[in-house]
C-alpha cells in the first residue's frame, strides 16, 4: 500500500497506515503523552548519578549532536573516570527518568528531521548502586533521499542551476529538513543582496516513505526591487551625526543590499564609541507606491575614554606590566588618540634586577640582552574613516628599548605612519612608512663572523645611532573561522620592506626584505583540525658599504631572520636555528693544550628563511571540550645566502603537545625531538680589557649530539596556536 506524507507551509497531511514502532506523525503527541503519564514516584525516588552516557549504531548523526539534543547529560570527566572518581571532584549530574523518556522521543524527532523516517531507538539503563549507565541503541535504517529540488520564480534574477549547486540541500542526499530551511535562508540572503529587501521563500515538500524518496520545492517571493531612500540616525548624542554618516556603507540612491547593512553595523561598532549598534529596515513591509526603503541606524554611546591595565609573566620577558589610555572622538570626528606603555624584564633587568634569573626566570640565565629593562612608550592617533569608510590611517610616535633573546638589543625613538586600504574587508592592504633614530647592538662576534667587521672602531660605527627609514607594504587574506583557534579556512600574509637613502635611511641601512606566509586549516570531526603552514623570506642588501678598506653588505641584526621557538621549528629553542658564533672570554694554556671556558653561543640570524609546519589537533577523551592533543612535524632552516657558514639542509623535528582552552585562547605545551647537534660556527676569544676578538677555531666548531633521548627533547610553552 502506498504511504505518502505531504507538507506545505504549516499544513500536514498523512495518508496510509501508521506503525507505532516508527512513531511517524504522532511523535509530538506522544511526547506530550509521555510527559503527562510520568509517575510522580520518579520525582520522589532517590537521585541517581549519571556515570556513563553513550550512543551505539549512529552513523549519520555524531555523538556530539545527539548529546546536545537531549536533556540527560553525563557527569564531568572527574566524576565518571574510574581513575579519578575517588578524588571527589567534578560535577555529578542526576538522572531524571521523566526527561530520559522524553529524550527517546527527542532523538527520534531529530532523526526524522534528518531524513531517517524508519529510525528506531532503544535504550539500555544499567543501575549500579546509585549510579546509572545509559546507552542509546540506534537502528538508523535507510534514509529518505531527495529525488528532486525545484527552485521557482528566480529565473529572471539568478542562474538557477548555479544557485542550486550552492545550496546546502543536494539532490541524492538524505532529505534533511534543517538543510531545507538553510537553503531557503541562502536564497533569501542572496535576493536581499540584489535589491529585494522584503524577499521571502515558501517551502513545501512531499515525502514517500515506501519508496524512500522526497521532492522539495522552494518558491521565491522577491517582492519589489528597491533603492535606499532616507537613512535615519538615532541615539547619537555627543557624537556628531556627520561622523556616523561618514562610516555608513549605505547611501540614499544606492540599490539595497543587506550585506551593506551588516558592514555598516560592524564598522560603527569597531570605532569603540558605541556600546550597541543596530542597522535595520525602518519598515517591516514596503510602503504602497514607494520604490525606496528607509534604513534606521540606532546607536548607544559608550564612554569617551577608556583605561586598561595588565600584568603578566613570560618565559622571555620575566615579569611585565602594560597600560593604555584611549580618548575616543578626539578633536571631533571618529578619531581616537591612544597612549600606551609597557615594561618588561622586570626582576632581571637593571634597575629592577632582583636576582630572578636563577629561579623564577631561569630561561633568561646567560642572556646578555636581558640585562636592562625593556620599555615601549607610544602615542598614536587613529583615523578610522580615511577618504572612505573602508580605509583607515594612523600616525604615531614612540620610544623603545627591546631585546631579542640572545640576538640583539634595539633602542630608538621615531614615528610611524600607515594607511590601511579595505581595513575591515576581505583583503586589507597596508602602506606604511617608519622613521627612527637609534642603535642596534649585538655580540661583537656576530659582526666579525657575518660581516667580517672585526675592528672595534668599525664595530662601534655599526652599533652607533643612525637614522633608519623604511617603506612597507603588507596584505592579509584571512578566511579562517576563528582568530584565536582556527579549524577551517586559510590565511595568506605577504610583506615587503624597502630601506634606502631615498626614504630617509642611513647609507648603512639600505636593503630590501620580503616575506610570505601561507597557512591552511581542515576540520577533522567536530573538534579536530589538520593544519599546515609554509613561511619563506629573503633579504637583499641594496649596496656595499666600505669599512676598514673592505666592502661589506650590511643588514642590521634587528632586520635579519631568526628561527626556532614555539611558533617556528619547535625542536629548537628560540633563535637557536641557523648560523651562530661561539665566544669565550676565559682561557687556560697548559703546554700545548689550550682550554676555553664559559663558551656562549650567539645566533647571527640569516638573510633567508624557510619553515614548514604540519599539525594534527584532536580532542582528548578526558575533557574533550577543554583539552586537545597535537601531533606535529616542523621543518626549516635559516641561511646566510652567499656565505660559508657551515649550515645547510633542513632540520626536521617531530613532536607532540597538549592545548588547554582558555578565554585568552589555547594555552599549549609542546615537546619536540631534536636529533641534530647544535649548529656549527666559529669560535672567537674576546679580550675583555681591550674588547678585541681573535678567531680561534677554523674550520668551524662541530658540537656533538646531546647524549640520551630526553636531553634531545625541547619543551615549548606558549599562549595561542603555533600558527
Amino acid at each position: 500500500m502506498s504511504k505518502r506524507l505531504t507538507v506545505r507551509g504549516e499544513r500536514t497531511q498523512h495518508t496510509g497506515p501508521a506503525r507505532p514502532r516508527q512513531l511517524r506523525a504522532y511523535l509530538p503527541f506522544l511526547l506530550v503523552a509521555v510527559s503527562a503519564a510520568a509517575p510522580l514516584a520518579a520525582q520522589q525516588e532517590q537521585q541517581r548519578v549519571v556515570r556513563g552516557l553513550s550512543f551505539k549504531g549512529n552513523h549519520a548523526i555524531d555523538d556530539y549532536t545527539l548529546s546536545s539534543a537531549i536533556a540527560t547529560t553525563n557527569s564531568s570527566a572527574f566524576a565518571t573516570s574510574p581513575f579519578l572518581r575517588w578524588i571527589g571532584l567534578g560535577e555529578k549530574r542526576s538522572f531524571n527518568e521523566l526527561e530520559f523518556r522524553r529524550d527517546v522521543v527527542r532523538v527520534l524527532l531529530l532523526y526524522r528531521q534528518s531524513g531517517y523516517m524508519n529510525a528506531v531507538v532503544d535504550t539500555v539503563v544499567r543501575h549500579v548502586s546509585n549510579d546509572v549507565y545509559i546507552t542509546f541503541r540506534i537502528t538508523e535504517g535507510a534514509p529518505v533521499r531527495l529525488a528532486a529540488l525545484n527552485v521557482l520564480s528566480l529565473d529572471s534574477i539568478f542562474n538557477v542551476a548555479a544557485l542550486k549547486r550552492d545550496l546546502p540541500l543536494r539532490v541524492g542526499a538524505p532529505f534533511n529538513r534543517m538543510l531545507l530551511q538553510a537553503s531557503a535562508d541562502t536564497i533569501v540572503s542572496r535576493m536581499r543582496n540584489r535589491g529585494y529587501p522584503y524577499a521571502d521563500v515558501l517551502r513545501s515538500y512531499d515525502v514517500r516513505v515506501d519508496s524512500l524518496k522526497a521532492e522539495a520545492t522552494l518558491e521565491a517571493v522577491p517582492g519589489p526591487r528597491m533603492r535606499i531612500g532616507e537613512v535615519r540616525i538615532i541615539g547619537a548624542g555627543n557624537v556628531d551625526t556627520g561622523t556616523v554618516r561618514r562610516m555608513l556603507s549605505v547611501h540614499a540612491g544606492d540599490l539595497f543590499r543587506q550585506d551593506r547593512l551588516y558592514l555598516t553595523q560592524r564598522d560603527l561598532y569597531g570605532l569603540g564609541m558605541f556600546r550597541t549598534v543596530n542597522v535595520a529596515l525602518a519598515d517591516t513591509a514596503p510602503r504602497p507606491g514607494d520604490s525606496t526603503v528607509a534604513v534606521l541606524v540606532g546607536v548607544s554611546e559608550a564612554p569617551r575614554h577608556g583605561i586598561r591595565v595588565g600584568a603578566g609573566y613570560g618565559t622571555l620577558d620575566c615579569f611585565r606590566i602594560q597600560a593604555g589610555w584611549t580618548a575616543y572622538g578626539f578633536l571631533g570626528g571618529a578619531r581616537a588618540l591612544e597612549l600606551t606603555g609597557r615594561l618588561a624584564k622586570l626582576g632581571v633587568g637593571v634597575p629592577t634586577d632582583a636576582g630572578l634569573r636563577g629561579n623564577v626566570c631561569r630561561s633568561l640565565e646567560g642572556d646578555d640582552t636581558s640585562d636592562t629593562l625593556n620599555y615601549n612608550l607610544g602615542l598614536t592617533l587613529r583615523q578610522p574613516a580615511f577618504l572612505s569608510p573602508r580605509h583607515t590611517a594612523s600616525l604615531g610616535v614612540f620610544a623603545e628599548r627591546r631585546s631579542e633573546f640572545k640576538a640583539y638589543t634595539r633602542q630608538a625613538v621615531g614615528l610611524n605612519a600607515a594607511v590601511t586600504f579595505n581595513a575591515r574587508r576581505n583583503i586589507p592592504a597596508t602602506l606604511g612608512y617608519g622613521f627612527s633614530v637609534g642603535r642596534t647592538t649585538a655580540d661583537p662576534a656576530v659582526y666579525c663572523a657575518v660581516f667580517t667587521v672585526c675592528d672595534s672602531t668599525d664595530r662601534a660605527r655599526l652599533a652607533s645611532s643612525h637614522p633608519f627609514g623604511a617603506v612597507t607594504i603588507s596584505a592579509v587574506r584571512d578566511r579562517t573561522n576563528s582568530v584565536l583557534d582556527p579549524s577551517a579556512g586559510s590565511v595568506v600574509t605577504a610583506a615587503l620592506l624597502h630601506a634606502s637613502r631615498l626614504v630617509g635611511s642611513d647609507t648603512l641601512y639600505e636593503f630590501n626584505r620580503g616575506e610570505l606566509e601561507v597557512a591552511r586549516y581542515y576540520p577533522v570531526g567536530r573538534r579536530g583540525a589538520l593544519a599546515w603552514r609554509v613561511r619563506a623570506g629573503t633579504i637583499v642588501p641594496a649596496r656595499h658599504i666600505t669599512l676598514a678598506s673592505q666592502s661589506v653588505r650590511f643588514v642590521p641584526p634587528d632586520q635579519r631572520f631568526y628561527g626556532g621557538g614555539p611558533n617556528s621549528v619547535r625542536g629548537y629553542a628560540r633563535n637557536e636555528l641557523g648560523p651562530r658564533v661561539y665566544v669565550s672570554d676565559s682561557i687556560t694554556v697548559q703546554g700545548t693544550d689550550t682550554t676555553f671556558f664559559d663558551i656562549r653561543a650567539s645566533p647571527t640570524g640569516g638573510n633567508s628563511i624557510f619553515v614548514v609546519n604540519t599539525e594534527l589537533r584532536f580532542p582528548t577523551p578526558l575533557f574533550p571540550d577543554r583539552m586537545r592533543v597535537a601531533l606535529f612535524v616542523d621543518a626549516g632552516q635559516v641561511w646566510e645566502r652567499g656565505e660559508q657558514t657551515g649550515v645547510s639542509g633542513l632540520r626536521v623535528t617531530p613532536g607532540a603537545g597538549v592545548r588547554f582552552a582558555t578565554p585568552l585562547g589555547p594555552v599549549r605545551l609542546d615537546a619536540a625531538y631534536n636529533g641534530y647537534p647544535a649548529e656549527p660556527g666559529p669560535l672567537y676569544f674576546q679580550n675583555n680589557r681591550d674588547k678585541s676578538l681573535t678567531l680561534i677555531a677554523h674550520p668551524l666548531i662541530q658540537p656533538g649530539l646531546a647524549s640520551g633521548f630526553w636531553r634531545r627533547v625541547v619543551v615549548q610553552f606558549a599562549v595561542g596556536q603555533a600558527f
